[in-house]
């Protein structure tokens, strides 16, 4: 059985992150929260840049901030308006570092990604409209998220929360 719970690592099989990001988008969604996703930032992760900090991003991947959303295994994908410009967003799963609801804080927080050997190929995202081998398909329609800048409460389980911006 694998070792690393959310990981995928040694013990093979599927990783189980991009099911408890379902889930967990679900269970946001279902109980009127927003679900926002902190993801980690390298050259793999194709984000607006400029609201990047500290290798950090949070995203709104709610129903009324996105459009054409695709929780798939190997990666999300949705389009995403950013000071009123609509953005493709493409994040490896391994990158999100966590996903919770902006209303409560709750939510589950997975390892950092290994970071990309220099030269390393980048992972090849499927284009629009390509079959997907696997992946759960959604879609909304694109509208300018609304949120406040009240950070979530500190983590259950005792360890600091880290600090992360809110994209709006």
């Amino acid at each position: 059985m694998d070792q690393t719970p959310a990981s995928g690592g040694a013990g093979g099989g599927t990783s189980t992150r991009p099911y408890l990001i379902r889930a967990l988008h679900d269970w946001c969604t279902d109980n009127g929260f927003t679900p926002y996703i902190a993801v980690h930032v390298d050259r793999s992760v194709q984000v607006p840049m400029e609201y990047v900090s500290n290798n950090e991003i949070v995203l709104n991947i709610g129903f009324d901030a996105t459009s054409g959303l695709d929780l798939g295994n190997e990666f999300i994908q949705f389009k995403a308006r950013f000071g009123g410009v609509a953005r493709e967003i493409i994040v490896p799963v391994d990158h999100v570092v966590a996903i919770y609801a902006r209303e409560n804080g709750q939510g589950m927080a997975f390892p950092a990604p290994e970071p990309l050997a220099e030269g390393a190929p980048l992972p090849s995202v499927p284009a629009p409209g390509e079959p997907r081998r696997s992946g759960l398909r959604l879609a909304s329609e694109a509208t300018e998220g609304e949120g406040d800048d009240t950070p979530p409460p500190d983590a259950p389980g005792g360890g600091p929360r880290p600090t992360l911006k809110r994209v709006k």
